[in-house]
């Protein structure tokens, strides 16, 4: 899922970056939907279609709806914040088996790049909202990554590790495209809380948009060259991740814990 990144990095869950809500309306249309709508039978047109009715539920979730009317339980910001640490890590790791299976060295240094501000993301915004809830990192760290942290990204890591190239960008992608188009409509709302609205503002760089739209080319470069059957194998870890984006939005929000 996504993970408060700098502008320079994938999305961000605790800021994973960059849409609009249920109650504010229509779905405003942000730079990352005509992409894919300007390119009729790409690749990204299709991954767009498959998570449309996703997003829309993503979107209209109220952990969403009370970062930007200031009304969210600071506990549920906080474990999200806290999970998103956890994600984090494991996320980097997945864009590092990304890196190495790229064929292209451009591609190769990208990935690689995108890997290293995963974890500075994780080290250095993340540490600044656990300061506002008077924890460490360490004590973060030493928090349990709870159960739908755990599944996302054993799923993420299962899928880059045994999976084509073109698979293990399938599943990275959400992070990268989901939370750009949230964070398009929250940074249009921004927050009356002070700690929320600092979180939506790292959405605004453009540089993050950049690196979002490399990763989309990226993805309709290979969808050119995809047998029928690999295609489907994309769009269904596409899908999956994107499910597994909405349900760490829905964790926080419910403060979800292990059962037994």
């Amino acid at each position: 899922m996504s993970h408060p990144h700098t502008a320079e990095q994938p999305g961000s869950h605790a800021a994973e970056q960059s849409g609009e809500f249920g109650q504010f309306g229509q779905v405003q249309s942000g730079p990352f939907e005509p992409y894919a709508a300007e390119r009729p039978g790409s690749l990204t047109a299709e991954l767009w279609a498959a998570i449309a009715p996703i997003y829309a539920e993503i979107l209209g979730h109220p952990f969403i709806a009370g970062l930007t009317d200031g009304t969210l339980p600071r506990e549920a910001f906080r474990h999200f914040v806290i999970q998103d640490s956890h994600y984090l890590r494991d996320y980097a790791r997945a864009l590092a088996v990304c890196a190495a299976k790229a064929p292209g060295e451009q591609d190769v240094r990208a990935f690689a790049d995108d890997a290293i501000g995963a974890l500075a993301a994780e080290q250095g915004m993340h540490a600044e909202f656990l300061n506002a809830f008077g924890q460490t990192a360490a004590e973060a760290a030493a928090e349990p990554v709870l159960p739908t942290t755990r599944a996302y990204t054993s799923y993420l890591l299962a899928t880059v590790y045994g999976g084509s190239f073109a698979e293990a960008v399938g599943a990275v992608l959400p992070c990268y495209w989901i939370y750009a188009r949230v964070g398009e409509q929250l940074l249009a709302k921004s927050s009356p809380q002070p700690l929320y609205a600092k979180w939506i503002a790292t959405y605004g760089d453009e540089a993050f948009q950049s690196v979002v739209r490399r990763v989309l080319e990226l993805t309709d470069r290979l969808g050119e060259e995809l047998s029928p059957a690999e295609r489907r194998r994309v769009v269904e870890h596409f899908t999956t991740t994107s499910r597994y984006e909405w349900m760490f939005w829905d964790a926080a929000w419910r403060g979800e814990t292990w059962p037994v």
